[in-house]
């Protein structure tokens, strides 16, 4: 299976005429960095926020703190809300939101490896749960290439439309 790459996501963008943010716990500014290193991403990306705590999350993303009481950080209840969240706070046509445990030591409840992401549209959004494998940098890595993954699954479901 190919490696899923930046370039088809910000090119499906470009051609629905539809923009982009991230909202990134586990994944620090990757998933974000990944995507403005596409030659023309100005054109479809809004911008990103890392929020790597809780309070973060609840006071930039807008997060419930009783959502985050009552699923955990690493949740996909609390991707959909960052994901959510990161459409409001920048006027994005599509919300992507990373949370997980790198590791070395589970985080939340949460086994090294757990990582939920979340693509919201303006109708609906798409929740995803991976167990990725390796150190650190390895499930790091791959949460990003799952979000990219995530995100070209979102535009197929078009989360966009009703």
């Amino acid at each position: 299976m190919a490696v899923p790459r930046p370039e088809p996501v910000v090119a499906a963008l470009r051609e629905r005429g539809l923009t982009i943010a991230t909202a990134e716990s586990l994944t620090g500014g990757a998933l974000c960095s990944a995507l403005v290193d596409v030659p023309g991403a100005s054109a479809v990306v809004r911008g990103g926020v890392v929020a790597y705590t809780a309070d973060m999350k609840v006071r930039l993303l807008g997060v419930d703190p009783d959502l985050i009481r009552d699923h955990g950080l690493v949740s996909a209840e609390v991707a959909e809300a960052m994901a959510r969240g990161v459409r409001e706070a920048t006027g994005a046509t599509i919300g992507v939101a990373t949370t997980g445990v790198a590791g070395p030591e589970p985080h939340d409840g949460a086994p090294v490896g757990s990582v939920h992401l979340a693509v919201a549209g303006p109708a609906r959004a798409l929740r995803v749960h991976r167990r990725l494998t390796g150190d650190r940098a390895a499930v790091r890595a791959g949460a990003v290439e799952a979000a990219l993954a995530a995100v070209l699954e979102a535009l197929a479901q078009d989360v966009t439309e009703a």
